[in-house]
């Protein structure tokens, strides 16, 4: 039995347009919130934890530097141990977003598990890109159904990792890419109930809240970066 995908690998998984292999979703928003699943995993395994120096700031600590054996998340992990002093949620959500190729990385991953392939795409025959079509649907199907039971049902018992995905996803818009816009649309209290703690631990809503702020942050201050740049 193959190991449990990650929440990076999740998020990336339903990101992508099964037969084009591209990512349906703003690519900068998406990079910071695969950086935030990174972080939500660590902060679930109990590997970090966040105190709350501010109303909306937290720092990360490293309380188990354990090795996982995913090559992203042991390289984020190292990132964390090496770094010269503590750093905030919002910090990490960036540099974890900023990781080289993290898009294309996680892709891969899902390669190396036989659930993608890789392959190349012309662009305007002079360039070519690389794409990730589905090889093994059997994953995305099993994920799709454990989050339409979250999002379309009304249980009390979402399992924190798929309360995070939710809110996660929602985020990074790519839940439309599973779910009809009109059904989701009719869900939008519940989808915010799950980020809210409502319908689930209610650890999972400072987990939420944080990386959600920090995202945002992330994205609003390379926003700035890029139009300083271009004027």
């Amino acid at each position: 039995m193959s190991a449990p995908l990650h929440l990076y690998e999740e998020l990336m998984l339903l990101a992508l347009r099964d037969e084009e292999g591209t990512v349906a979703a703003d690519e900068m928003a998406f990079v910071y919130t695969l950086g935030g699943a990174i972080l939500s995993e660590l902060l679930l395994l109990e590997i970090i934890s966040l105190e709350q120096v501010k109303k909306k700031k937290s720092m990360v600590d490293l309380d188990r530097p354990a090795r996982l054996g995913d090559p992203i998340m042991d390289e984020c992990l190292e990132k964390l141990k090496t770094a010269k002093r503590r750093a905030s949620l919002n910090t990490w959500v960036s540099r974890f977003g900023q990781l080289r190729k993290l898009k294309h990385r996680a892709a891969e991953q899902l390669c190396r598990r036989g659930i993608l392939r890789v392959d190349e795409k012309s662009v305007l025959l002079i360039f070519s890109k690389k794409i990730y079509p589905e090889l093994d649907p059997g994953p995305e199907r099993e994920l799709v159904e454990r989050l339409r039971e979250a999002i379309f049902t009304d249980t009390n018992e979402v399992p924190p990792a798929t309360a995070i995905l939710v809110a996660l996803a929602d985020k990074a818009g790519v839940l439309k890419n599973a779910f009809d816009k009109k059904e989701l649309k009719a869900r939008k209290k519940r989808i915010e109930n799950i980020g809210n703690g409502i319908a689930t631990a209610a650890a999972v809503k400072e987990v939420v809240e944080g990386i959600q702020v920090a995202i945002t942050v992330a994205i609003t201050a390379s926003t700035v970066a890029a139009t300083s740049a271009a004027t």
